[in-house]
């Protein structure tokens, strides 16, 4: 009997964390993994530049999610891990968001608000306003995500989305509390 509840009890382990860890497959279907996933999600569709991005994102209205990341950076690949394999993650950017991975930094001061520091995660939205009222948990670099950050950055995704439905219908494009981009900057970065 001991034998058929630790029998029982693995198996269920083993589902759990089978559900936990499935990739998501978009409803059109399983798409080719391109190459400028870079392994962040396979399945998700990617802009290769800045300002194609942008062009995406205001003709979409998708807010656009920028992660700024080094090759070989320990923490770029634990939270390339963790976002990877978190589902609602993955959902919401490939049916909600316009997503970029940056492998060099920025000269443009609105996408570096606090610093140059990797990973960086910052959201903009389709008016060119980089969105530095949604922030991760850190006090000392606000765009800093880990891996034991997921439920932090799905609330930061979430705010996104809520506070573009909001603008549109307020007609707001530029809130006191953001920076807009120049339009000659999305050629720059």
């Amino acid at each position: 009997m001991t034998r058929a509840a630790a029998s029982l009890v693995l198996v269920l382990v083993l589902v759990a964390l089978s559900s936990t860890f499935t990739k998501y497959v978009p409803k059109s279907g399983q798409r080719i993994p391109q190459s400028l996933s870079r392994g962040w999600g396979d399945q998700l569709n990617w802009a290769q530049t800045y300002e194609e991005a942008l062009s995406l994102s205001r003709s979409t209205n998708k807010p656009l999610m920028v992660l700024f990341l080094l090759e070989d950076c320990s923490q770029c690949d634990a939270l390339k891990q963790a976002m990877a394999h978190f589902d609602e993650i993955q959902r919401i950017l490939d049916e909600d968001f316009v997503v970029l991975n940056v492998m060099q930094e920025t000269v443009d001061q609105n996408l570096s608000p606090d610093g140059q520091y990797v990973p960086r995660i910052i959201f903009v939205d389709p008016s060119m306003t980089v969105r530095d009222d949604i922030i991760g948990r850190y006090s000392n670099r606000l765009y800093g995500y880990e891996a034991a950050d997921m439920n932090v950055l799905l609330d930061n995704m979430k705010k996104a989305k809520k506070l573009l439905k909001v603008s549109a219908v307020s007609c707001r494009t530029t809130p006191t509390s953001t920076h807009s981009l120049p339009e000659s900057t999305a050629a720059e970065v």
